[in-house]
């Protein structure tokens, strides 16, 4: 028996994401300057510099990402070219922020000055400083917010004020996102 086979062609082959344009607000400025991208809005400055094989437009109110080849590298970059300046366009006009929630007895964290203060029950006080461009409030001891105006950089510094204490499964202990579910295990039973 002869086995045959469906080809499905999707038509054109561009990212979904990198090909769709990028709105400009009018209170943010873009511009390209030596194979960067410049953001500029009400919040602060951003750039971004534009890898090879990566081709950038801005006509009118818009910004259009397109790739000079088909080559896999070229593909693989597209989509995030095009994510990473509507992130810095977003950030530059309204920030970023991500929450943590701090659990367990006598856990807290403070800032004090430049600075984050961690007590998360070891024999010493964790000081974690506080990079530029990123603003750590505490509403509560138990409850971080961490602003910017870089998705990248919010991110980055929440997993590692996360990463100093991650909840363990048995009682929940440490330091989560918010909102952030965990797991919990049985602990073993006492005969």
């Amino acid at each position: 028996m002869r086995e045959e086979r469906l080809f499905v062609t999707y038509g054109d082959t561009m990212s979904l994401i990198g090909k769709k344009p990028i709105e400009i607000p009018r209170n943010i400025k873009v511009t390209l300057a030596d194979f960067k991208v410049l953001v500029e809005g009400p919040k602060g400055k951003l750039e971004f510099r534009i890898p090879f094989g990566i081709q950038v437009e801005i006509n009118e109110s818009k910004v259009f990402v397109k790739r000079n080849s088909d080559n896999k590298f070229s593909k693989s970059l597209h989509g995030l070219v095009r994510s990473m300046i509507n992130n810095m366009i977003i950030g530059v006009n309204s920030g970023y922020s991500k929450g943590l929630e701090i659990q367990g007895v006598g856990f807290r964290g403070q800032v004090q000055g430049k600075s984050l203060l961690l007590q998360l029950g070891f024999s010493h006080q964790i000081n974690y400083p506080i990079p530029e461009g990123i603003t750590i409030e505490t509403p509560k001891p138990t409850n971080l917010i961490i602003k910017g105006i870089d998705k990248q950089r919010v991110g980055q510094v929440a997993a590692e004020i996360r990463n100093f204490f991650t909840p363990e499964p048995y009682k929940g202990k440490g330091i989560r996102y918010a909102g952030e579910y965990v797991r919990k295990k049985v602990g073993k039973a006492v005969a």
